[in-house]
């Protein structure tokens, strides 16, 4: 049985009253027929880090959690609300790797989507060249468990799952 993962067909219940009269509004929202309440499914916004070190190789990490653990990646994460995509990236990648980052650039935006918990989840990646501080002794954390330097070459673009990402190295490349 193939169950659908779209927020659309998933959500049941009026997150405001508890309410069943929940109903699909338009392509991407639902709107609650007892209280009103009009609830859309957006994207959220995730940061994605390209670092390199001496060589000019680019860092990939090795994703220790669901979606996809131990597949390929960039090192980053959601943004938190309030934050600037700036920040998240100098917070992702110190709870990541412990990295200090001396600056960062944008570079651009790919849409994503993946399920989670059996819920398709839709992002916003943005994309940042980030200079670090240095990129030695470096110490996977949080939701990674390891991360690599590679050269073009020596990356099997089957191992990165995430089209966003997989763009975002292609374009480095």
């Amino acid at each position: 049985m193939t169950m659908n993962t779209n927020p659309i067909e998933v959500l049941k219940f009026c997150p405001k009253c508890g309410s069943a009269k929940f109903k699909k509004a338009g392509d991407r929202s639902l709107k609650c027929t007892d209280c009103g309440f009009h609830f859309f499914i957006n994207s959220a916004a995730a940061v994605a880090a390209l670092i390199t070190n001496a060589d000019g190789k680019l860092m990939l990490v090795t994703r220790g959690v669901e979606p996809n653990f131990g597949k390929l990646d960039l090192p980053g994460g959601f943004v938190d609300p309030g934050e600037t995509a700036e920040n998240a990236v100098v917070r992702e990648l110190s709870e990541e790797l412990g990295l200090k980052v001396k600056s960062l650039k944008y570079i651009g935006s790919v849409p994503n989507e993946y399920i989670f918990s059996e819920f398709k989840v839709f992002t916003l990646d943005l994309a940042f060249k980030v200079e670090a501080e240095t990129t030695l002794n470096l110490n996977p954390m949080d939701d990674i468990m390891d991360y690599k330097f590679y050269s073009e070459e020596e990356i099997n673009y089957d191992d990165i799952p995430a089209p966003s990402i997989k763009q975002f190295v292609k374009d480095f490349f």
